[in-house]
C-alpha cells in the first residue's frame, strides 16, 4: 500500500474530493463491447474516439467497460483485460486531466486497468469478488460500492422481495453499500476515494428503483458521496411507458435534475452534453452556482 501522504499516480488532473453535493462529476460512459444494451464501441479506435468526445462535452471521468452488464457471450478475464486496457493506456497518455474509472467486478481485470492507468474501481457487482477492495487499497486507487440484492454478475432481477413494508428496499440497499463501504476501508481504502451507488435497476424492480431516488438523501446524508447510474436504465423507459433506450434520454434528463437537486456527486451518463446543462441549470435553481451568462434585463 502507497504512503496516505504520497499523492496517487493514477487520479491525473482530477481529485476525488472534488465531486461532492453542489458540485457534481460526470461520468461519461465507455462500453468497450460490441452488445452494450445502448451504445457499444466495438474497437479500440471507437471507445478511444468516444471518450474524445466525451471529454470535449464536459466529462469529468470516463467509466471503461468491456463486458455488457446483462446476460451474454461468456467474456474470459483475458479478453476483458484485452478490451479495456489499450483504452486506459490511451486515454491516461492522451487525457491526463480526465480520472480513468474501470467497470469490472473482477479483482484480475481491476489490477491490470490500474497498471494502465484507472484511477476508480467501478464495482457493479456488488464485491461479487471481495478481492477488488485490496486492488484498490494496494494501488491507491478509488472503488465504488454498488448493490445488487446478492445477484450474481450478469444476471436479472426475477420477483425480487425486500421484506414486508415497501421501503424495505432502502434499508437494505443502504446496509450493503455501507457494509463494502467499511470493509474497503477495513482493506485500506481511504474514506474520502470510496464512492457508493445505490444501484437502480441491478437487483430491483421499477417501482423499487423508484423508491431509491424518490428517497435519494438516505444515501447522500452518509459520510460517502453518492454515484447515480441512471442513464437510459429501465426503470426510467417503464416510468414513461413501454419505451426502449433510445427514447430515454428526457426522462433519464429529469431523473438526473432530481438527483442532482438531492446531493448526487456523481452522474454516469451515455449522453454528457445534455447531462452538463441538467446540472447547470439544477444548480443555478438551487442556488450552487450562478447562472454562466446572465444578461436578459440587465441591458
Amino acid at each position: 500500500m502507497r504512503d496516505a501522504a504520497e499523492p496517487s499516480p493514477h487520479l491525473g488532473g482530477f481529485e476525488l474530493a472534488w465531486a461532492r453535493a453542489g458540485n457534481p462529476a460526470i461520468m461519461a460512459v465507455i462500453n468497450r463491447t460490441a452488445d452494450s444494451f445502448y451504445e457499444s464501441a466495438g474497437t479500440a479506435e471507437e471507445a478511444i474516439a468516444a471518450v474524445e468526445t466525451a471529454a470535449k462535452q464536459g466529462a469529468h471521468i470516463v467509466d471503461i467497460g468491456g463486458v455488457r452488464a446483462g446476460r451474454g457471450r461468456e467474456i474470459s478475464i483475458a479478453e476483458e483485460i484485452d478490451r479495456v486496457c489499450p483504452v486506459i493506456e490511451a486515454v491516461a497518455h492522451s487525457h491526463p486531466n480526465l480520472l480513468i474509472s474501470v467497470d469490472t467486478w473482477r479483482h484480475q481485470v481491476a489490477e491490470a486497468a490500474c497498471a494502465a492507468g484507472a484511477g476508480l474501481l467501478n464495482d457493479t457487482w456488488a464485491g461479487a469478488d471481495p478481492d477488488l477492495a485490496r486492488v484498490a487499497a494496494d494501488n491507491d486507487v478509488g472503488i465504488v460500492c454498488s448493490h445488487t440484492g446478492g445477484l450474481a454478475p450478469r444476471t436479472d432481477a426475477h420477483r425480487n422481495r425486500y421484506g414486508l413494508t415497501a421501503g424495505e428496499v432502502v434499508d437494505r440497499t443502504l446496509a450493503g453499500v455501507i457494509g463494502l463501504a467499511e470493509a474497503a476501508q477495513g482493506a485500506g481504502v481511504a474514506a474520502e476515494k470510496i464512492i457508493i451507488d445505490p444501484t437502480p435497476d441491478f437487483g430491483k424492480n421499477t417501482y423499487q428503483s423508484l423508491r431509491l431516488l424518490r428517497e435519494l438523501e438516505t444515501f447522500t446524508h452518509t459520510d460517502y458521496r453518492v454515484l447515480l447510474a441512471i442513464s437510459r436504465k429501465d426503470f426510467v423507459g417503464e416510468a414513461i411507458g413501454d419505451v426502449p433506450p433510445a427514447q430515454r434520454l428526457h426522462g433519464t434528463i429529469a431523473a438526473t435534475a432530481l438527483a442532482v437537486a438531492k446531493g448526487a456527486a456523481m452522474i454516469r451518463t451515455h449522453d454528457v452534453s445534455a447531462t452538463a446543462d441538467a446540472i447547470d441549470v439544477t444548480l443555478a435553481i438551487t442556488g450552487d452556482a450562478i447562472p454562466k451568462h446572465t444578461v436578459r434585463g440587465l441591458r
